[in-house]
């Protein structure tokens, strides 16, 4: 089955777009001044291309994944069958976009299911050096009691992030010091697996529950 695009109103539409294209051009931007301390990994798409692939449903998005939670439990795309899923990438050291997202997550998760398990909020994280399952643990709870912090090895990140068509890169910053360039979408996807759709980069969690609601089982 192809991916399909939320039902967003023509005007939010535009919206999504221009945040998201907004976002690309602060992704490469910011590559492009930075160069020549970008640590050295196999080629692969761009975040443009990728771009291209979410915004038009060229490809298939979501998948199977294998990662351990913030408690040390194995865990697999599986496990949320029946629920549906607000899928995360990001790491904890980022300083704005990846707080000010998760802080909607949880917030959307209390306006239409604050007393269910109907959603499933999933952060999984792009640094797995830094984010342990240990470090994961302290920092989850700071957003919502439900929300859930993946990890694991570098390839199954990098796996599940590709199935997701989730740009990222780690970029020296100096000495040992790194951060990492990575696209940001909260991505929806229905109660069997299957992707609904993204929402870009600063979505309120207002605008996030009008989509979701006719979503939801009926109570």
């Amino acid at each position: 089955m192809r991916a399909r695009r939320l039902s967003l109103p023509a005007t939010l539409w535009h919206l999504a777009l221009a945040l998201a294209f907004a976002l690309l051009f602060a992704v490469v931007g910011s590559g492009l001044l930075r160069a020549q301390d970008r640590v050295q990994e196999p080629a692969r798409r761009s975040a443009a291309e990728l771009m291209d692939v979410l915004m038009w449903n060229r490809e298939p998005v979501g998948g199977a994944f294998s990662l351990i939670d913030h408690t040390g439990k194995a865990r697999s795309d599986a496990d949320f069958r029946g629920q549906l899923m607000l899928v995360y990438f990001g790491f904890t050291y980022c300083p704005d976009i990846c707080p000010t997202d998760l802080q909607e997550i949880a917030r959307v998760v209390d306006l239409v299911d604050k007393d269910g398990d109907a959603i499933q909020p999933v952060f999984i994280t792009l640094d797995p050096e830094r984010d342990t399952s240990e470090h994961l643990a302290a920092y989850v709870p700071l957003f919502h009691p439900r929300l859930l912090g993946l990890s694991g090895s570098a390839a199954a990140i990098r796996q599940a992030a590709d199935a997701y068509r989730v740009f990222y890169e780690k970029v020296a910053t100096g000495g040992e010091d790194y951060t990492v360039d990575h696209s940001a979408f909260i991505y929806l996807m229905d109660r069997s697996g299957r992707y609904l759709g993204f929402f870009p980069p600063n979505t309120s969690a207002e605008r996030m529950a009008t989509i979701i609601r006719p979503h939801l089982p009926a109570r």
